[in-house]
């Protein structure tokens, strides 16, 4: 669901961050990472720089509201319809119109994004408390949801745990490990005010051409993807955050992205029942507050290809309320995904829709004027007749039991564990690394060749996508081990690794990072410096769904040197080194993947990590 596309904006004070990060990196393994940054001049908390997370974000002293202009106009009265659209907004601070209409009583709560809203987490804090401080007097909290499933999409920022993704949690395969990871990024959420992660990712990973999904799953088996789903949702909800599951009734079968079209989930209903749904009965009897819907067609149940399962009485009444009878909130996927209608009108009917269908909220996307036609086209259709008053004020009644379940924002919480919260990262990484084969026997690295790595710049594959925030980290941690080689695992890799000492080693990394996609040019450039190389190490992220990048693995690989590629995203990209002796997959770009991969390359860690997935052919 996050970032719309084509509006990423990065703030000056996150690209100098990153900077800074960088530099720093270069110096030693791990730089040290606070959640909340030392002020910059321009965030205080009760006037003074914050220094770390708040531990208790409603004790931050709101700004005044001074903009305008944006959200809808508090100047309406509030309506019973109202509760059902959940707000969103432009802007590092809320806009007056917002918080006017909070003040009213007309909001159930906000959808914060990281390309609209989020600039750090001292920041985020202060924007949440001072949300909740314009609720009315006696109101229980204001939902304040993100999107922080840790791996691809990262909606707090980089100043969280870089968690590899889902499909490192498959690779390992321990529920317990995937509990311990929910609670880290539920309490590192919850640090800042935010009472709703929309995670975890219950789509299986049955199509490798699905744009959208990449690391968010945790893989393909029903039993094991249901298990470490509710160890998951066990974790957030351990850490005082309402778990949401996604995408109901699963999305993973669909060969196109929700972002951009309706797909259509191409499986009958014994297939569905048996396969998809399974994980969503698993993850339900772990207790999520919350499901989220898919804007996909669901024929096996509707009979209809052109109907989102959002707008679908058959899923989200029929199906979610008395098959799987669940009690809680049903929220939509986002309303500006092209899934749905986008024209003026259109966007008004499938709200109505939505409603109609059992949705209890809609998940607006940061466009004022989208939500006041909205807003405005669901007060229309309850006068007219349109919606049944009785089955909204049950569905306002589970909204407003959500609101009650949260802790007050006075409440106490213990500080955000830094430290282990990113052993933990480290833990996830080294434990999923998955050897996939070694037939060439080029692994260890010799010390004694000249390596060169390859990767590409990190990018969005997907609006549902914050890989565009990270920076390239295989080649760096690759140089970094390398001048400080751990001991090989065993004999026969010593041998091949050779007895050299790091002063007497005649190899050496060289690193070259290409844009994505790559030119023809970019491919020429990487091809020359390929030339020098003994060895090549290949990180691919996008190749079995770009055609460019496809194409400068091609050309590496038909230059003929021993070469080891790494899978840094979905194992989708294996069907496009099938001819390739010595692979690994990482499931990460984030700078812990990038070390256990490394330390698997030189011989100092083996990759006890499996497949999460069918090898795709």
């Amino acid at each position: 669901m996050e970032r719309l596309p084509g509006r990423l904006r990065v703030p000056r004070d996150l690209i100098r961050r990153r900077r800074a990060h960088g530099a720093a990196a270069a110096t030693g393994r791990h730089p040290r990472r606070v959640l909340a940054p030392a002020d910059r001049r321009r965030l205080r908390v009760h006037g003074r720089p914050a220094g770390g997370l708040p531990r208790d974000a409603a004790s931050l002293r709101a700004r005044p509201a001074d903009r305008r202009g944006q959200g809808v106009s508090g100047s309406v009265p509030t309506h019973p319809t109202d509760a059902h659209l959940l707000r969103a907004f432009e802007g590092s601070s809320p806009p007056a119109a917002l918080l006017e209409e909070i003040t009213a009583g007309g909001v159930p709560g906000v959808t914060l994004f990281r390309a609209s809203n989020v600039e750090s987490l001292a920041q985020v804090a202060e924007l949440v408390a001072e949300l909740q401080a314009a609720r009315p007097a006696g109101t229980p909290p204001l939902i304040v949801a993100i999107d922080q499933e840790g791996g691809q999409l990262l909606g707090l920022g980089p100043e969280t745990t870089p968690f590899a993704g889902n499909l490192a949690l498959g690779a390992v395969g321990e529920p317990e490990l995937a509990e311990e990871v929910g609670a880290a990024i539920g309490a590192e959420a919850a640090a800042v005010g935010i009472n709703v992660v929309y995670a975890p990712v219950c789509d299986l990973a049955t199509e490798p051409r699905n744009p959208s999904l990449g690391l968010r799953s945790f893989g393909d088996d029903p039993v094991a993807v249901g298990a470490l789903a509710a160890a998951f949702v066990r974790g957030l909800e351990r850490a005082g955050v309402a778990a949401t599951l996604k995408h109901l009734p699963g999305l993973g079968a669909v060969p196109v992205d929700s972002h951009h079209e309706l797909g259509i989930l191409p499986v009958d209903a014994p297939t569905l029942h048996d396969r998809e749904l399974a994980v969503f009965r698993a993850a339900l009897a772990a207790g999520p507050r919350l499901v989220m819907s898919a804007h996909v067609a669901v024929p096996a149940l509707t009979g209809r290809v052109d109907l989102p399962a959002s707008l679908a009485r058959e899923v989200m009444t029929d199906l979610l309320r008395d098959e799987l009878a669940f009690t809680g909130v049903a929220i939509t996927d986002a309303l500006d995904m092209h899934a749905l209608q986008q024209d003026l009108a259109g966007q008004v009917i499938d709200a109505i829709a939505a409603l109609r269908a059992g949705v209890d909220l809609l998940l607006a996307a940061p466009d004022p004027d989208a939500m006041v036609r909205v807003r405005d086209g669901l007060r229309s259709a309850l006068r007219r007749g349109l919606l049944d008053p009785a089955a909204l004020a049950v569905s306002t009644a589970r909204v407003e039991a959500l609101r009650r379940s949260f802790s007050g924002p006075g409440a106490m919480r213990p500080p955000v564990d830094e430290a282990a919260h990113h052993a933990l990262a480290d833990t996830l990484a080294r434990r999923a690394v998955t050897l996939v084969r070694d037939a060439d026997g080029l692994l260890p690295l010799s010390r004694r060749d000249r390596v060169l790595v390859i990767e590409p710049q990190p990018r969005d594959l997907t609006p549902a996508d914050t890989s565009a925030e990270v920076a390239p980290t295989l080649g760096q941690a690759l140089r970094e081990r390398w001048e400080e080689p751990s001991p090989p695992l065993d004999p026969a890799a010593a041998e091949r690794a050779g007895s050299v000492a790091p002063h007497e080693a005649t190899g050496g990394v060289e690193v070259v990072v290409h844009p994505d996609p790559p030119s023809a040019a970019d491919v020429a450039e990487v091809l020359a410096r390929v030339e020098t190389a003994d060895r090549i190490v290949l990180g691919v992220t996008a190749a079995a769904i770009d055609p460019a990048q496809r194409a400068l693995v091609r050309a590496v690989l038909e230059r003929g040197l021993p070469t080891i590629v790494v899978v840094q995203r979905s194992p989708a990209d294996l069907a496009v080194v099938q001819d390739v002796g010595t692979v690994l997959v990482s499931y990460g770009l984030h700078r812990p993947s990038s070390e256990a991969t490394a330390a698997v390359l030189t011989g100092a860690a083996a990759a006890p990590g499996r497949l999460p997935v069918r090898e795709p052919r």
